[in-house]
């Protein structure tokens, strides 16, 4: 019998064809653990390794993915790479395929996007892409989840991503264009997501009925829109700058004026982790309209369907 190909998730692209499936079943595996069943008794992974490898710290990903990987009934070996012999001058490409040998998948953390696709290329196991500077495909799909749960649906609705055109955003673009949702993103000028991937999302848009917008003006972009969603001024690796970023995303701060600016039922999103003051501010992610926390919930039950995609055959 052929085996079956790898599938490795380093952009929300790579589950194009899954979207639905990966939704439901994350949807099934949240009821199932809310009704204190499944992760229980049925272990799917049993007797299988995953190994995690971060290069950057971590709260919800590092947690939520132990956390999953327990309840499918797998082992997580977390490995700071300060402690591989990555860190002692050891290729990537030699560290996958060794690992590739020991455990049958490998979440990842990383600085770079191209490191992320090195480690793929090399692995004859499936990589997670657990955040690098282009994507986060994990949060994505978590953020699609509690859309789906609030809303219904996802074809028609209108996102709007307020702040720095960052890996966060390049995922929600992408993950909008492939699912229908109309996505507007408003960032400074210089700020944009990629335009090689805001033209790859328009693309994909045309067949999907989706939008893309890329502007400069918050206000604009707020209008009407049902979810209103940011992120940090300033991520892992950018703190020399953070003087500078913090003043150029002044106008950018989600806030009760820019949320009344969207539809009345808006929902507010954040991947977290937030600083409270500077993107958004207290009334608004304590406020009635904001779900974040129910967004963090979702990255558990999202990855649970994730690693049964890649590993659970």
């Amino acid at each position: 019998m052929k085996k079956a190909a790898k599938k490795d998730f380093i952009s929300i692209i790579d589950a194009t064809r899954s979207l639905p499936s990966l939704l439901n079943s994350a949807a099934r595996l949240k009821k199932e653990l809310k009704q204190g069943k499944g992760h229980l008794n049925i272990r799917p992974l049993k007797h299988k390794q995953i190994a995690m490898i971060f290069e950057k710290s971590s709260t919800r990903t590092r947690v939520s993915f132990e956390v999953a990987i327990h309840h499918l009934g797998a082992d997580a070996l977390y490995l700071n790479p300060g402690d591989l012999q990555l860190g002692r001058g050891e290729t990537l490409s030699d560290t996958g395929r060794v690992l590739s040998k020991y455990v049958n998948g490998i979440v990842y953390r990383a600085y770079d996007n191209r490191m992320m696709k090195e480690l793929a290329s090399v692995s004859s196991i499936p990589v997670i892409n657990a955040l690098d500077d282009v994507e986060h495909p994990c949060q994505a799909l978590a953020d699609l989840l509690t859309i789906k749960e609030i809303f219904g649906k996802l074809r028609g609705l209108r996102l709007t991503y307020v702040g720095d055109g960052n890996n966060v955003c390049n995922s929600l673009m992408l993950a909008s264009a492939l699912t229908g949702m109309h996505f507007a993103a408003a960032t400074p000028k210089g700020r944009e997501p990629p335009h090689r991937l805001s033209e790859y999302a328009a693309s994909i848009a045309t067949g999907t009925g989706s939008r893309i917008e890329i502007v400069n003006d918050p206000k604009a972009a707020a209008n009407k829109a049902n979810i209103l969603y940011t992120d940090v001024w300033v991520s892992m690796g950018q703190e020399a700058q953070k003087e500078e970023r913090e003043k150029l995303f002044v106008p950018y701060q989600l806030n009760k004026q820019l949320l009344g600016l969207a539809d009345r039922k808006a929902i507010v999103m954040h991947c977290l982790p937030a600083h409270r003051g500077l993107e958004i501010t207290d009334d608004v992610i304590d406020g009635d309209q904001s779900v974040v926390f129910e967004q963090a919930e979702n990255r558990l039950h999202t990855e649970k369907a994730v690693l049964l995609w890649q590993i659970g055959h």
